[in-house]
């Protein structure tokens, strides 16, 4: 590890703590050259998938995106941030479980509306509607259906 005073490669550890929640370590670090002291910060680095998109391009997963869309879908509607939250990291989760490299953006759509349903009904036909671009009202009279 580089100090970030003068750039000297050799430093070493003088205290090490693990965060209350067992995700984060916390090392402080003197330099040998400045003797001068900092602390850096050690978590796993968790990747999730790529999304394919529609026409053929791929982008980074933004769960933030995702907030946004769910959000839109479940605007005045009586779900807690704590919901969406849990929602999120379900979807997630699910991603991570895969195990693969990229996943197709219908994927994504497909576990976002299960968690909708889950959560809000009139959410999940809101995201659907658009999701699923409807041509006409009998595939939408399905959807309801379905519910």
């Amino acid at each position: 590890m580089r100090c970030p005073f003068c750039a000297h490669s050799e430093t070493s550890v003088v205290e090490t703590r693990e965060s209350d929640e067992g995700d984060v370590i916390r090392r402080r670090r003197r330099c040998a050259h400045c003797d001068k002291r900092f602390t850096t910060y050690e978590r796993s680095e968790i990747t999730l998938p790529a999304v394919v998109k529609k026409d053929g391009s791929r982008v980074e997963f933004q769960a933030g995106k995702l907030r946004a869309s769910m959000l839109l879908a479940l605007r005045k509607r009586p779900v807690s941030t704590e919901q969406v939250d849990a929602a999120i990291e379900r979807i997630q989760d699910k991603l991570l479980a895969s195990g693969a490299r990229e996943v197709p953006s219908s994927r994504v759509g497909e576990l976002v509306m299960r968690e909708l349903k889950r959560i809000d009904k009139v959410a999940y036909v809101r995201f659907a509607s658009v999701y699923r671009e409807f041509e006409d009202v009998d595939a939408f009279r399905q959807l309801i259906r379905e519910i």
